[in-house]
């Protein structure tokens, strides 16, 4: 694969959702966890989402901080944090298990731990012709993406 947009993941609802659906758009891609100390991010990201960033959300349980299916995760960030972007079924971020997704995108960005995902709430920024454009730590909060982004379409 080498594109963003070559990829499909399942939705919380177990559908196919092809990410070329989202060519010529940034999108923000991004493993959350509903028990973590940075789970309040999520209001921040939906406040991206309603501002016209597009953001996915991976749940994965590989930190042990998202229990539970996928179905009490989707009404967890619904009901705690107002989510309304994608969630997707969770995903291994992480070793030989990890989602296809997932290595591509470590591939393409290495962190401070290499070609690993250090901790929930590790975001990618996609760009419209589907590479990776910039990745965040886990404690960058949405709001100083969204200043970034807002500075590099300048």
């Amino acid at each position: 694969m080498s594109s963003f947009h070559d990829f499909t993941a399942l939705t919380a609802d177990g559908e196919p959702y092809a990410m070329s659906r989202h060519r010529g758009e940034h999108v923000l891609v991004v493993n959350i966890a509903t028990e973590c100390a940075f789970t309040p991010q999520l209001a921040g990201l939906q406040e991206l989402h309603e501002q016209g960033l597009t953001v996915l959300g991976f749940p994965s349980d590989q930190f042990r901080q998202n229990p539970g299916s996928d179905a009490e995760t989707a009404e967890r960030c619904s009901t705690g944090y107002g989510v309304t972007f994608p969630l997707f079924s969770a995903v291994q971020v992480n070793g030989p298990s990890a989602e296809p997704l997932w290595q591509w995108l470590v591939a393409q960005r290495a962190g401070v731990l290499g070609g690993r995902i250090s901790w929930n709430f590790t975001k990618f920024l996609i760009g419209p012709d589907g590479q990776v454009v910039r990745r965040y730590a886990p404690p960058v909060p949405p709001a100083r993406i969204a200043r970034r982004l807002s500075d590099d379409l300048r």
